[in-house]
């Protein structure tokens, strides 16, 4: 019974080790968080976008806006001069980089 004890004991404290590394690697944030600045922000809705929407049509919509606001970036590519159509839109968290949503105007 004792060694059972100590067994699980052990594991215990073996799991709580490891969640607990497993939280500070986690934990670490840059201080102007993972997007700093609209040019990392530009890239990503690059990154993002070419995907769904395909490279050419993302590169025809040249130069790309970004602007920050209340910690999220919103990217935009421009229209071109008479075109019909809309361009594409990204919102992407400041703080952790996460893609909040992605759409491209009709």
């Amino acid at each position: 019974m004792s060694q059972k004890l100590t067994l699980l004991g052990l594991t215990v404290l073996g799991a709580i080790l490891i969640s607990a590394a497993a939280e500070k690697s986690a934990a670490f944030r840059p201080k102007d968080g993972f997007v700093p600045n609209k040019e990392v922000a530009v890239k990503i809705a690059v990154a993002v976008w070419e995907p769904i929407y395909g490279s050419e049509r993302i590169a025809a919509e040249k130069p790309y806006e970004a602007r920050l606001t209340n910690g999220v970036w919103i990217v935009h590519g421009s229209l071109a001069a008479g075109a019909l159509v809309g361009v594409a839109e990204a919102q992407i968290s400041k703080d952790d980089g996460r893609i909040l949503g992605v759409r491209h105007g009709q």
